[in-house]
């Protein structure tokens, strides 16, 4: 602002006058004094309180013309500088959808319109004085109508808060099992899952179906997703572990096309064992493929009958079905189950060794036995039925 209350009394005081004049009157005899000099000569206290008075106008338009700027002034800055809140935690209950990416601006503006805060603003500085716009999350959150925007910010943080399902889906198991664990702990229709159409789900291009390529993983699931969207979250983590462990590149490798690969993890993974196990489960496969000699994989006849069972008879080896590989040399035309990261990895790296059979003599306990001697193998065997009551 200019001028101060000095500058205004200065003001007052610019008055022409000539040096000495401190009455008002001319100087010298009063004889001979020019009439029309005098007429045109206004006394000084006249002068001064015209000029006081005039002064006077001008402060008093200049305070009323900063009074109104300053006015606006707060008005205008008043939403930046202080912006207005509600008082304590709410009340009544509203859902607020978080999109991913959104910034402390864009939150606090969905906040305002669902009633959650008062202002963006009040958003704004609270997050920006915490520092914690790093962990706000995309999302639905339960939130309350009329927060302080402190409150509301608690709330965004707490876990709790969030609304979400979340599913594990374990490592081995096969599609039809996924799909009814999605169903039954994501409350989506078990056949709008089996329905999806698999163009839709972002499959590799090698994969023939869902089979094998709906990662094992925990998911998220919000209100609104479909089964398009949680079956093609699966596909996805598949695809971003097969680029981890450089699956086209890696099978090519082992003389594998990427679909075969897959399929040896699958069976690796359906077999069970340690992880230390599966190196070497994936080495039998591959020295009985050298050699031409059948898989005679159990969990391969199993998933042709769709059963699961740790007692593999005689007759479910014979099984008529392109899965049986106690019947068909080679891999089956496809996965048994959906594998995990570790299972395909030890189908890229198999384990250095002769052996050519393994048997899961103790499942309890996870045990697993590996030998290239068939008499080995049939006292494996015997050690499993006696663990299982079978003999």
């Amino acid at each position: 602002m200019n001028g101060t209350p000095e500058d205004e009394d200065d003001g007052g005081e610019v008055i022409p006058f000539r040096s000495g004049d401190t009455t008002g009157e001319p100087s010298g005899p009063e004889e001979g004094r020019d009439e029309a000099a005098e007429a045109e000569v206004i006394p000084l206290p006249a002068r001064r309180q015209r000029a006081v008075r005039k002064a006077g106008l001008l402060s008093a338009a200049l305070a009323a013309g900063l009074l109104v700027l300053g006015v606006g002034t707060v008005v205008a800055v008043k939403p930046y500088l202080s912006p207005d809140d509600f008082e304590g935690p709410g009340s009544g209950a509203v859902t607020v959808r978080i999109a991913p990416g959104s910034s402390a601006q864009a939150i606090g503006s969905a906040l305002t319109e669902a009633g959650v805060v008062a202002s963006v603003g009040s958003f704004v500085n609270v997050t920006e004085e915490r520092a914690v716009s790093d962990r706000l999350r995309p999302g639905h959150y339960r939130l309350r109508k009329g927060m302080a925007a402190g409150a509301a910010l608690d709330l965004l943080l707490a876990p709790a808060s969030r609304i979400v399902r979340r599913v594990t889906v374990p490592e081995g198991l096969r599609t039809s099992e996924v799909l009814s664990r999605v169903a039954k702990l994501a409350g989506l229709p078990l056949k709008d899952l089996m329905n999806v159409d698999k163009a839709l789900v972002g499959l590799p291009a090698y994969a023939r179906g869902l089979e094998g390529f709906l990662f094992p993983a925990t998911y998220e699931i919000e209100p609104g997703d479909t089964a398009v969207d949680v079956l093609a979250a699966m596909a996805e983590r598949f695809i971003a572990a097969a680029r981890q462990v450089d699956l086209e590149e890696q099978a090519a490798r082992v003389r594998l096309t990427p679909l075969q690969a897959v399929t040896v993890a699958s069976m690796i993974q359906a077999e069970g064992g340690t992880d230390e196990d599966y190196p070497k489960i994936s080495r039998v496969i591959y020295n009985r493929l050298e050699r031409g000699t059948p898989l005679e994989i159990d969990s391969t006849v199993l998933y042709a009958q769709n059963r699961r069972t740790l007692k593999v008879t005689e007759s479910d080896t014979k099984v008529n079905s392109p899965y049986n590989t106690y019947r068909h040399r080679g891999l089956p035309p496809g996965p048994i189950a959906n594998p995990g990261e570790k299972a395909l990895m030890a189908a890229l790296n198999p384990a250095e060794g002769d052996w050519h059979w393994f048997v899961t003599t103790d499942p309890a306990h996870r045990i697993t036995k590996f030998t290239n001697k068939e008499s080995e193998f049939v006292r494996y065997r015997e050690e499993l039925n006696k663990n299982l009551g079978a003999s």
